[in-house]
């Protein structure tokens, strides 16, 4: 200030009512930024930094996707434009504002949505200025299949997941992640699988030039794979697609430093199309209640009840409670008919009061009956028994 440097912390500590060790707002709520944002430290609180992810919004948390309408396809040159293939071939791979970190040839993240009812089709292709190429593909019954060819190699590697349909129309995740010769894919909410490249294929994928969606649209030898499932192309959502520091769909929708190294070919709408999976994981065996229908019931693994400390067996429990529900219908049933019974019955029936006098039945008539209850009555009929002669 004024020319002077001043040592605030040192201040600080000998004025009263301060503390030193300030943590800051992201210290706290850095956790909120998810999906590989980044938490910045401000004045009044935090922001998140979403440019590095395939994700917008506050927290990074909204997935960007668009809707590929058949014979649409994406292309995301790794190179800047201007750059050689040679220039490019040690940095191609990072993004524009980290050029200067050379990128990990020998690691690949890969993750993205897709849904799909059309087989066969291409969804993400990774080419190179060499032979070495990346695929994730659809194969005509549906399976969901990566094709890595590094080094070189006379025969892609294949990663087949034969065991379910991927093209029926419901949105799936798909992580892949390698190092070196191990691949790590991970599918919607199933386990993470492990496979290991052969050790004649290389560790390193050189030079990588472009990555393609949708259609694979590219000049020189293609794998015969690929231009097979390349026609027609590509129907869906795609969502949250990321390569490594790369998101090539959030580049296309949105006007970011990336944006100059995407090129287009149709219509990209954009979507929420990129919604979590509907596809849950499988059922144990002690949890799936038809698991003993296919099983010996001497191994069969029974629930278990905790209020008896032992296994319940051949649903006992289950069939006390439905005979004990049908007897209690039945109890009430019969209730109900009684009560209808007895009203019916006595609905012409009941009970009255006269006013007749006590003693009437040994009174010789009907009035020493009353003269013998109402005294008074007497002087009535005495003076009603008077003559009067005029």
């Amino acid at each position: 200030m004024n020319g002077v440097t001043l040592d605030l912390e040192e201040r600080a500590k000998v004025t009263s009512g301060f503390k030193s060790g300030c943590s800051g707002h992201c210290t706290s709520y850095g956790a909120n930024c998810e999906n590989g944002g980044k938490c910045l430290e401000k004045y009044h609180g935090y922001s998140c930094d979403c440019s590095h992810t395939a994700y917008d919004g506050t927290f990074c948390n909204k997935d960007v996707g668009a809707f590929f309408e058949e014979g649409m396809w994406l292309r995301y040159n790794f190179q800047a434009p201007g750059v050689s293939g040679k220039e490019s071939g040690s940095r191609s791979d990072s993004p524009p504002d980290q050029q200067s970190t050379p990128p990990d040839l020998a690691h690949e993240g890969i993750h993205f949505s897709f849904s799909t009812s059309k087989a066969p089709c291409i969804l993400l292709y990774v080419s190179s200025f060499t032979t070495d190429f990346l695929a994730v593909l659809i194969k005509p019954a549906g399976s969901l299949q990566i094709r890595y060819n590094l080094g070189g190699t006379r025969e892609p590697y294949n990663i087949d997941v034969d065991h379910r349909n991927m093209a029926n129309g419901q949105p799936h995740i798909v992580n892949i992640t390698r190092h070196e010769r191990t691949v790590i894919l991970k599918l919607d909410h199933y386990p993470s699988v492990s496979y290991h490249l052969p050790s004649s294929s290389d560790t390193l994928f050189n030079s990588p030039k472009s990555l393609f969606l949708g259609r694979v649209i590219e000049t020189g030898k293609i794998d015969q794979e690929i231009h097979k499932y390349n026609t027609p192309g590509f129907t869906g959502c795609l969502s949250r697609v990321q390569f490594n520091q790369i998101a090539p769909l959030k580049a296309a929708l949105r006007q970011t430093n990336a944006s100059a190294h995407v090129h287009i070919q149709g219509e990209l709408v954009e979507s929420n199309c990129g919604a979590s999976p509907l596809t849950l994981s499988p059922m144990s065996s002690a949890t799936d209640p038809w698991h003993l229908d296919h099983l010996d019931s001497a191994s069969a693994d029974f629930p278990y009840n905790p209020g008896q400390g032992q296994a319940i067996r051949n649903g006992v429990n289950r069939n006390s409670a439905i005979i004990g529900g049908v007897i209690a219908v039945v109890i009430f049933t019969i209730l109900c008919t009684l009560v209808f019974l007895i009203r019916y019955m006595f609905r012409h029936k009941g009970t009255y009061h006269t006013n007749e006098a006590k003693g009437a039945e040994s009174a010789e008539s009907a009035d020493a009956a009353i003269m013998n209850n109402d005294p008074n009555f007497t002087e009535t009929i005495d003076e009603s028994k008077k003559e009067w002669l005029i």
